[in-house]
């Protein structure tokens, strides 16, 4: 491909962004769903590609949109590459900018918080993985790999999805990566409906310390565009712009992650090869993604050791992931392929069904069990995040505690930086599907099995007990 047609399929995603945002700002019903503007403009690229519009056109005789759509077959090329580079910037920016706290310090609001998510990922793996042993194999001949879908698409979000798409193709699950696509979008989208509706139920039940039902969402938050007047700062500027920009110095951080995760992949694959590659391979079929968010995390803890954390800003690591996500959901989306979804939608929508089920039964049976007070506040965090993204998690968490009373961002955050390095994208992601497929699905749905009965007894039996960790809001703090 040319250099051309990469700078045209960039250009476009810019534009599809925008009128995305045209029609998050016009649309009433998708104001009132939460659709991030990244599905919307992911989907509209989806039916103007190949995979819709292509195929319409095909049928009344119209050849020339079969291979691109409108985009045309180069565009859709360099948009099927950009999700498996986008995603190690994603990741590697996770913990740059953050302070990295004492566990001593933080384990009262991290001890039940871990429970439930742990709670929420390994149940995916073990509902995923039974539900296919002993009825989507035997009925739809799926690979077992397929048992792993509910996890990568849910807990990980569009960006571990389009992340894991070669290693499965190179694991002979070809399909797998669109698979894990459409069960991200099913997670998003589901997850933010079910959200919406839990919230507000458990508000007029008082079942919530701090959300009022009757307040209605602003104007700004339905459509997505801040008041001239109330804008956020976008980043803090820790170099003059005389000298470097500042976008330019964190690009740069985010770089030396990306290659210090890059060194430790291949460390460790030299380590495997040495010692155990002949038999069986699994950071062979690691992707870099989990790796770089290390290299952000052991960058992170030098400049904090060298007391020069503060030039590397959090909001300005904030905005290069987001813009990183952006482009990512748009063009994996736009790339996707329907044949693999068509061919295998009977298996895929039972197992999508049961996903959902496992979160809404976590989130309403043993969160308030696990968590003592706003169990409400601090649970639909996790089950938005288990769902699709972290961000989801996050807009259910301002739905549910506009005033930032109850200490579920804190708790949240703390669970993340212990949370992230394994699941949704870390390395139980990364390696599941390549174990899977060299061992058979019983080794990790055994492991899973004691990591689930661990967090379901130790959130019941421990931390739903002691009153020491029923932690007061900010206001009685």
């Amino acid at each position: 491909m040319s250099p051309e047609t990469i700078a045209l399929a960039i250009l476009l995603v810019g534009v599809i962004a925008l009128v995305g945002k045209y029609i998050r700002v016009r649309v009433r019903l998708v104001q009132k769903l939460f659709l991030p503007v990244s599905i919307i403009g992911g989907f509209l690229a989806l039916v103007l590609g190949p995979e819709v519009l292509g195929r319409l056109a095909d049928l009344v005789g119209i050849s020339g949109l079969r291979d691109g759509g409108v985009f045309g077959a180069g565009v859709l090329d360099v948009w099927s590459e950009l999700p498996g580079l986008l995603i190690s910037a994603v990741f590697a920016t996770m913990f740059l900018g953050a302070q990295i706290p004492s566990p001593r310090r933080a384990v009262r609001l991290l001890g039940p918080q871990l429970s439930l998510g742990l709670t929420f990922a390994s149940g995916q793996y073990v509902v995923g993985l039974v539900l296919t042993l002993l009825v989507l194999t035997p009925l739809f001949g799926v690979p077992h790999m397929f048992g792993a879908l509910i996890e990568i698409g849910f807990e990980g979000g569009h960006g571990t999805a389009a992340g894991m798409a070669d290693v499965m193709t190179d694991l002979d699950f070809a399909g797998g990566g669109d698979l894990a696509l459409a069960m991200a979008t099913v997670g998003i989208v589901s997850g933010v409906i079910i959200g919406v509706i839990v919230i507000n139920w458990a508000a007029r039940t008082g079942r919530t310390e701090t959300f009022d039902a009757r307040v209605e969402m602003s104007e700004s938050a339905l459509t997505g565009l801040y008041n001239r007047y109330r804008r956020p700062y976008g980043s803090t500027l820790t170099v003059r712009p005389e000298s470097l920009e500042a976008l330019t110095f964190h690009v740069g951080i985010v770089a030396v992650a990306i290659l210090l995760g890059q060194a430790l992949l291949s460390g460790l694959q030299a380590i495997e090869n040495a010692l155990w590659a002949d038999s069986i391979e699994i950071f062979a079929y690691v992707p870099l993604f989990p790796l770089a968010m290390l290299g952000g995390v052991v960058l992170q803890l030098v400049a904090q050791q060298l007391g020069i954390d503060d030039f590397i800003s959090g909001k300005m690591m904030e905005r290069i992931q987001g813009l990183s996500l952006d482009m990512l959901i748009i063009s994996a989306l736009a790339a996707l392929s329907l044949d693999a979804i068509a061919e295998n939608i009977g298996a895929f929508a039972i197992l999508a069904i049961a996903g959902v089920g496992w979160n809404v039964f976590v989130l309403l049976y043993f969160t308030p069990r696990f968590i003592r007070r706003y169990w409400l506040e601090r649970g639909i965090g996790d089950f938005g995040q288990s769902m699709g993204v972290t961000a989801t998690g996050l807009l259910l968490m301002r739905m549910a505690d506009p005033e930032n009373k109850s200490p579920a961002y804190e708790a949240f955050g703390y669970k993340q930086l212990v949370f992230e390095p394994f699941f949704g994208g870390g390395l139980v992601t990364a390696a599941a599907v390549p174990l899977i497929a060299q061992l058979g699905p019983y080794p990790l749905l055994i492991a899973m099995s004691v990591l689930l009965v661990l967090a379901i007894g130790s959130g019941l039996f421990y931390f739903g007990r002691r009153p020491e960790f029923a932690v007061e809001g900010r206001d009685s703090a």
